[in-house]
């Protein structure tokens, strides 16, 4: 096989603690030492998930997936193969795709159904399946179901997936060419709820991200669940001579049924917005998200969303890190103007503001208290007229602009790729924000945010190839020890991942 040679590693390694001094200017540059795991002839490890109840690391790969030890990932603790047979194999290529590269079984989703199960999905000769992993023995069930609008058809294409209640949400392509996108919600129990097929609802998107923010037993009005999906889509609203990319972020209701007539077994939730990255000062957008991590409060007011951006135009060597308010993401759901195709054809605009009377209850609003006392219990009881609405108008005008109307974060001649955030309490008692970013060239940035401010304190040469970094993952864990606030006594685990190899690095704050 011509894909490498396939590498899962982890690295350990003390990071530097925070102190009252503040970070330093310039990043110091540091290799790491890394352990590595790999095995003959299996390739693309490319899927991650990690479970701290078990300590584990589940990883899915070509035609294989492994629980190896979260504590040292050279330690296979289970394998189970999941092969294509004969015919599907025979239709994908009779359909002009390689046997040695398309037609095989690229592991996608990896998903905790309960303590004793996984959900594992994978693209299986461009006709995908999913299956049940029982963790007690690591046996597959052997009752594939259709996975269809679950996973993607091609290894290749851009695919996000969270399990939220035993539901898996996807973002993907529903069909062959990977032409039709489709974000959806499967239920054991439930027909597939997806989205309609229209360029106004998805146009040709790339998904990087998608997870749940719960709204807490407190809530006075009742309100849902919320699923929030970050993709990158050709720009519906402005006509270029190229395609103008346009970073998004979209959301559904976890209780979402559908519509009773209009949008029968599709979302009656589902509005989008455009995620805003610039330096207005300089009149330079940064219109590409490449991945997105959820910094989770207490409350869902607190949390905080990060997403790392590059420009479409990449002659500008230029990479940026945006954070965003969850209370302004969800003002722009709940208040935000919404966007029509403009009946006048204007020169460039092919989408404005509508500025007629929003048909009640809020189109695209989640089932609440208020609703329930009208009679409104589930979106089966929607008004037509709100669904038509919907159905018509899932863009908002409004966009979602990030904390200080900047980037936390810019840099130059790097391409950040992956994000994850740990929050941190240091030596001197405050609270910082470690931001740690992989690049396009197997480096990964530590920055700190300090006084508003954030400073790179450290540059960590992760691969001695310049491969691009797929996958970060955070774990933290507090130690058995007693919480000691003097020292930070968290282990941060990263998992890295690039095309042909993955890597973990386990670093200790002490």
């Amino acid at each position: 096989s011509n894909m490498g040679f396939g590498v899962l590693g982890v690295f350990l390694g003390l990071l530097l603690e925070v102190s009252t001094h503040g970070p330093h200017a310039v990043p110091r540059t540091s290799w790491r030492h890394l352990m590595e795991f790999s095995e003959p002839e299996i390739f693309n490890y490319s899927t991650l998930l990690l479970s701290e109840k078990r300590d584990a690391l589940y990883v899915g790969a070509r035609e294989a997936i492994f629980e190896l030890s979260k504590k040292n990932v050279t330690v296979k603790n289970n394998k189970v193969q999941w092969t294509v047979a004969e015919s599907p194999m025979v239709m994908c290529m009779q359909k002009g795709k390689s046997k040695e590269r398309d037609c095989l079984n690229y592991i996608r989703v990896l998903q905790v159904v309960d303590d004793e199960r996984l959900y594992v999905c994978g693209t299986h000769a461009f006709q995908p399946q999913c299956d049940y992993l029982n963790l007690a023995d690591f046996s597959l069930d052997r009752r594939p179901e259709d996975g269809r609008g679950k996973c993607s058809f091609d290894p290749s294409q851009s695919f996000t997936t969270v399990m939220v209640d035993g539901e898996l949400y996807s973002g993907t392509a529903y069909n062959f060419l990977g032409s039709e996108p489709i974000i959806s919600r499967y239920s054991p129990s439930q027909s597939l709820l997806r989205t309609e097929y229209s360029t106004s609802w998805l146009n040709e998107p790339s998904f990087v991200f998608a997870d749940v923010i719960s709204e807490g037993g407190n809530q006075v009005d009742g309100e849902d669940d919320k699923i929030y999906y970050f993709f990158t889509e050709v720009s519906v609203e402005y006509e270029f001579f190229g395609k103008l990319l346009i970073p998004r972020v979209a959301r559904v209701c976890k209780g979402d049924l559908g519509g009773q007539r209009t949008l029968q077994k599709k979302w009656t939730s589902f509005l989008k917005a455009k995620l805003v990255c610039s330096m207005p000062e300089l009149n330079f957008v940064f219109n590409v998200v490449h991945d997105v991590f959820i910094l989770k409060g207490a409350d869902w007011r607190d949390t905080v969303i990060y997403g790392v951006f590059t420009s479409q135009w990449g002659n500008v060597g230029l990479s940026a890190v945006c954070a965003y308010n969850m209370t302004a993401v969800e003002e722009v759901f709940s208040k935000g103007k919404y966007m029509q195709k403009a009946t006048v054809e204007q020169s460039h605009t092919k989408w404005v503001r509508y500025n007629g009377i929003t048909p009640s209850p809020r189109p695209g609003a989640c089932i609440n208290n208020l609703m329930r006392r009208h009679n409104m219990s589930s979106s089966l009881n929607l008004p037509d007229k709100t669904l038509q609405f919907v159905k018509d108008h899932p863009l908002l005008e409004d966009p979602v602009l990030p904390i200080g109307n900047g980037p936390r974060l810019i840099t130059k001649d790097v391409n950040y790729t992956q994000i994850v955030v740990e929050r941190v309490r240091a030596l001197d008692g405050n609270i910082y924000d470690v931001i740690f970013t992989g690049t396009d060239k197997g480096i990964m940035h530590k920055s700190v945010a300090y006084e508003g401010e954030v400073h790179i304190v450290e540059e960590i040469q992760l691969l001695k190839n310049s491969e691009s970094i797929k996958n970060l993952l955070l774990s933290s864990e507090v130690s058995d020890k007693p919480y000691k606030e003097s020292a930070v006594a968290q282990a941060l685990e990263i998992v890295l991942l690039w095309p042909v190899s993955v890597l973990c690095c386990l670093c200790q704050y002490l």
